[in-house]
This record gives structure tokens, C-alpha cells and sequence, in this order.
């Protein structure tokens, strides 16, 4: 039994690297696509900021939740084990063709799916799932309608006028936003507080030195790198934190601890191997889906780039302050929408966007029918 442990801690830890190399695009499809930096450098930006999130996401909402996607009295080793095989399998499928699916989303599939092959639906905790489905709808949406909000204020050709509609929202964000007062939302009032300050004092510098379309264009590509390193460290907590509740269950299943919480705040080895390897995995890059997200959408400019990164990042930061295992993929997605419809709604390629919807729709389904069939193979070979 301590064997099927370290297999299923090294196949969590395998899955984290690929989920690196697969939603790599995330992070650095509209740096790479607006050529701000290169390939190379984008994915050591990317995995850099992604490993920074080790020290910021300390709270572990994310890796709770997806623990407690199946009742803690049907989680067996065998159940993880036959969730986490189907979920990389179908991570490198989706890989493979070039899809955008959701690794996250992947996870949680193969996980219920492999919970209902062993005890039926009632192992599902329905709360955890239900959320899980909301945010498939909300976070690409809450994405848009942000990136859109961002790029409206970008775009005012008044620079007095975009600083004070941006100390606006900053000031209300601050003070109003019932979040920012509470612990858990420092870092969420603090990031914005820090992105707000930084677009204010490059308008204002960039006015300074006597605006003109490639000082502009330079002025964005400049800020592109924040907005992606803020994109990346939100990337890094919210998706690492998923393999990481994994681990913790496949402890508290082993006997090695009676609660997941208690895995996760005494163990410290499971949050640092598993940012290092989706920063790790994010290095090794995965270029066919940098393609889809970063060219086949939309044309992407270095101002709708910072606008979808900003975007993202807020959905990110927000969501893991909820707990709310969010797909990062379609965050994105729905943030460089976002950024596309603001110059006219051509400009989005709805049919690239029908397939990539289909596709996260699918992704639970899949990956629990995938799950369903290692479990049965997989009992066949293994008795617990």
C-alpha cells in the first residue's frame, strides 16, 4: 500500500508538469503572439511568476474544495489513482490536437468519475460540483466583462480621463469592495491597488514625454510584462493548488493524516513540489496551444494584451480567494474575447470559440468516462 502512495504522489506531481506545459499558453500566448518577448523568454517569465505564487496563495481554499469534490469516506487510493491516470491521459489528448481544455477541470472529472465507478453518485459531494459548473459559465464571462471594462478606459484618448476613472475604481475597490476588508483579501486589494498605481504613473509619464503611436506602443509592451507576471502568479495558485488538494486526500485516504486541512498546512513538501512542477512543466512550453490562444481568437494588440492579462488576473485572484476552482484556460479565453469585442465583434473568430466552448464543456464528462474505465481496469490489478 505505501507503494500505490508514492505512485499516485508521482503521477500527481506528473500531472502538475503537464498541466505546466498545457495551460502554459495561459500565461504567455499574448506576450509570445503581441512579440513583446520571445518563446524562451516568455515561458522562463511565466514559470518564474508561477513559482512566486508558492509564497503568496497560503490559504489553500482552492486545494479544499477540489479534496472535497468526493466524500471523505469513498476516497480510496484506488479511486485517486484511476482519476489522476485518466486525467493526464486526457491532458495529453487535448495537447496532442492543440485544445485548450482545462487541466483543472480534467482533474475534477477524473476524480468524480473514478468516485462514481466505486461507490455510485452518492460519493459526489454535490456542493463542490455545482460550483465547479457555475464557474465554468462565470469565470470566461466575469473575464469578458472585465477586459472589456479595462479596454474602454485604455482606449479614452484623454489621459486625465482614463487616471481618474482609474483612481475611481480604485478608491471604491479599497474602501467599498467587502473583500478588501477582510484578511483574506489583502492580497487581492493590494494587487489591484499596485496594478492601478502602475498604469496611472505610466499614462502619466508616457503624457509627459509627448505621447505619439510608438511611444504608446512601447508604453504597452512595457506593461505587458506586468500584467502577464500578474497573470502567471495567478495561474500558479490557482492550478497548483489542485493537485496539491489531491495529495492531501490520497494522505488522508493512506491513514497518514485525519483531515485534508491537516495535510496541507503539516506537510509543507506538497505545496513546494507542486509549484515547482507547474513552473517546471511551464518552462518546458506548449507551443500548439500558444497558436490557438494567442492568434486564432482574436488579433491581439500589446494593449489588449495587458487589458485580457489584467483581466484574467483579477478573475484569478478573486476566485481563489472564494475557493472556487476556476479554469484558468477559460479565464483567459473569455479575457482575450473580452479585448477582441471592444473593436467590433468581427474581430472575435466565433467559430474558434463554438469548438473551444464545446470543448470545456465535454472536459467532465470525458475525463469522468475516462476515469470510470482505469478504475475497472485498473481493479482488476489492484485490490485494496
Amino acid at each position: 500500500m505505501p507503494s500505490l502512495l508514492i505512485v499516485i504522489i508521482f503521477l500527481c506531481i506528473a500531472f502538475d508538469f503537464i498541466n505546466g506545459f498545457h495551460d502554459a499558453a495561459n500565461s504567455i500566448a499574448t506576450i509570445v503572439s503581441t512579440k513583446v518577448l520571445t518563446p524562451f523568454q516568455a515561458v522562463v517569465w511565466a514559470a518564474f511568476f508561477n513559482f512566486v505564487a508558492y509564497y503568496i496563495f497560503t490559504d489553500f481554499h482552492v486545494a479544499n474544495t477540489v479534496a472535497n469534490t468526493v466524500h471523505k469516506e469513498h476516497i480510496t487510493l484506488l479511486v485517486i489513482l484511476s482519476g489522476v491516470s485518466a486525467a493526464i491521459i486526457w491532458n495529453l489528448i487535448t495537447w496532442w490536437y492543440g485544445i485548450p481544455s482545462s487541466s483543472s477541470h480534467t482533474l475534477i472529472g477524473g476524480f468524480a468519475g473514478a468516485a462514481v465507478a466505486s461507490s455510485g453518485f452518492s460519493s459526489i459531494d454535490s456542493g463542490s460540483i455545482y460550483k465547479t459548473i457555475i464557474f465554468i459559465v462565470l469565470a470566461p464571462l466575469i473575464g469578458m466583462i472585465i477586459s472589456i471594462f479595462i479596454t474602454l478606459i485604455f482606449v479614452q484618448r484623454n489621459v486625465w480621463r482614463k487616471v481618474s476613472i482609474l483612481t475611481a475604481v480604485m478608491l471604491v475597490c479599497f474602501f467599498f469592495v467587502p473583500f478588501a476588508h477582510s484578511k483574506k483579501g489583502l492580497f487581492e486589494k493590494y494587487s489591484l491597488l499596485f496594478l492601478c498605481i502602475t498604469f496611472i504613473v505610466a499614462f502619466i509619464y508616457n503624457y509627459i514625454k509627448g505621447e505619439n503611436a510608438y511611444r504608446t506602443a512601447n508604453m504597452y509592451k512595457k506593461l505587458q510584462l506586468v500584467s502577464s507576471a500578474a497573470l502567471s502568479v495567478g495561474h500558479g495558485g490557482s492550478d497548483a493548488q489542485k493537485v496539491m488538494g489531491i495529495i492531501a486526500a490520497a494522505l488522508v485516504a493512506h491513514g497518514n493524516y485525519k483531515d485534508v486541512t491537516t495535510a496541507l498546512t503539516q506537510s509543507g513538501w506538497i505545496p513546494l513540489a507542486c509549484y515547482s512542477a507547474i513552473a517546471l512543466g511551464t518552462m518546458s512550453g506548449g507551443w500548439k496551444i500558444v497558436k490557438t490562444m494567442g492568434t486564432k481568437i482574436t488579433k491581439v494588440t500589446p494593449l489588449e494584451g495587458v487589458c485580457a492579462e489584467t483581466a484574467g488576473a483579477i478573475t484569478l485572484f478573486t476566485a481563489a480567494n472564494l475557493g472556487a476552482p476556476v479554469s484558468t484556460t477559460h479565464t483567459i479565453t473569455g479575457s482575450i474575447i473580452g479585448a477582441g469585442v471592444t473593436k467590433r465583434l468581427s474581430a472575435v473568430r466565433w467559430g474558434v470559440t463554438i469548438n473551444l466552448i464545446w470543448a470545456w464543456v465535454l472536459t467532465i464528462p470525458v475525463s469522468g468516462l475516462f476515469a470510470i474505465g482505469a478504475y475497472h481496469i485498473l481493479k482488476l490489478f489492484i485490490h485494496q
